[in-house]
């Protein structure tokens, strides 16, 4: 496919129901491929900041003198600070452009992931946590936007798809490499490893080309800007009921560690094994989607993995939280809930952005935002409803946010 060939859809509708001409496609000599590659890199930094502590979870809790739900408490932190952080990064990266502040996030990600590294005791670590959050939620908010600003809806959702592909590398490997970093160099050696990371990604976004325009008047102030996208009900549709769906990830990753190794007795070498696994499914339904959302369109292949998502999340809670077939109980439903997930993020990102091309970074700002405090919220409340490592409440918790998803897509997109 060649970046011509994409957003060749004459219109589009806006917000009010207006034509709009689409984008055209990627700046010239821009190479499709990399562009999906580099794209790709830069959602990373959620899943390399959360993936890759969380075998540490129990190591971080003896070293530092803190109980299950303090030490989760970090990782609910790092969400509200990746949710918070997006309202900010996204109008600046309509205002200034796209790379700027991109590179600002990153370089704060860098100091704060070194911050954690030489965190005395666990508020500190919370603390540098939150900052971390802010910082790694720029990239993935620019890169979303910058897909807009080349692409149409359903060919957007196509290489968004591609891009989930990419970053499905991340929750893949960075469990198995925290796991294994983590025997070597203990819990501080994996945030010195997201420092590297960060340079490295911050290398990538130097070898792409600028894509946003500057500010024009049609985009109004940030508070207007953001009341006009919470009174879009579509756009509500799409955010809210995405944002629920992911939230039941959310809470499977919050719980999981403490499932699967206090639980089921994995060791922490082997919980990314078990993690990593799930990733597949999810990698293979975004080649399904990234083909079949030419064909069928963003709506209906939205529709169908929120619907699987709400019947997975019913399945789960009867065997998880009954301890029917034990581990394989457990492992088996989340490996089809993070599947069914594939047809539901990068629709859902697609068609929250594609009523407003002029400020597709705020879109891209709130719909993450929001996607990123209903997890943080489902992550917390695993966490203090937790005992021991029981699997009842994160499967409680999730079956919960998968029929909310399915609620939100039902009232407010139809």
């Amino acid at each position: 496919m060649r970046s011509g060939d994409i957003g060749s859809n004459p219109t589009e509708q806006t917000a009010g129901g207006q034509a709009m001409a689409v984008p055209s496609g990627l700046p010239p000599g821009t190479s499709l491929p990399w562009f999906v590659v580099v794209m790709g890199f830069l959602t990373m930094f959620g899943p390399m900041a959360i993936d890759m502590y969380l075998p540490a979870l129990p190591a971080i809790g003896a070293d530092l003198g803190a109980d299950q739900a303090q030490v989760q408490m970090t990782l609910s932190v790092f969400l509200i600070g990746y949710g918070v952080g997006q309202l900010l990064w996204g109008p600046l990266g309509d205002r200034y452009g796209r790379k700027g502040p991109a590179a600002l996030g990153i370089i704060l990600f860098v100091l704060a992931s070194a911050g954690c590294a030489l965190a005395p005791d666990i508020w500190s670590l919370t603390a540098w946590r939150f900052l971390h959050g802010v910082g790694a939620c720029a990239a993935p908010v620019i890169a979303r936007a910058m897909v807009r600003d080349a692409f149409d809806r359903d060919r957007g959702a196509s290489v968004m798809s591609l891009m989930m592909l990419v970053m499905g590398v991340a929750p893949m490997l960075a469990p198995l490499a925290g796991g294994q970093v983590l025997a070597l160099l203990g819990w501080r050696g994996i945030f010195w490893c997201l420092c590297a990371f960060g340079l490295v990604a911050g290398l990538g976004l130097l070898t792409v080309k600028e894509t946003g325009r500057p500010a024009s008047s049609h985009t109004g102030g940030l508070l207007s800007n953001y009341a006009l996208l919470l009174l879009d009900r579509r756009f509500m549709g799409y955010a809210l009921s995405s944002g629920f769906v992911f939230a039941g990830m959310f809470a499977y990753i919050s719980g999981t560690p403490f499932v699967y190794i206090q639980h089921f007795g994995v060791s922490p070498e082997h919980f990314g094994f078990l993690f990593g696994v799930n990733v597949i499914a999810l990698m293979i339904s975004n080649i399904i989607n990234s083909r079949l959302v030419l064909r069928f369109g963003v709506d209906r292949m939205m529709g169908w993995g929120i619907l699987a998502t709400a019947g997975i999340g019913a399945v789960l809670i009867v065997t998880g939280g009954f301890g029917i077939g034990g581990i394989a109980g457990v492992a088996v439903p989340l490996f089809l809930y993070l599947g069914a997930l594939g047809l539901v993020g990068a629709n859902g990102m697609a068609g929250s952005l594609a009523a407003f091309p002029h400020m597709a970074g705020t879109a891209s700002s709130l719909s993450g935002a929001l996607q990123l405090s209903i997890g943080a919220v489902a992550g917390g409340i695993v966490g203090a409803l937790s005992t021991g490592g029981s699997p009842l409440p994160m499967c409680a918790v999730l079956c919960g946010c998968a029929l909310a998803g399915l609620a939100s897509d039902r009232l407010l997109k139809r």
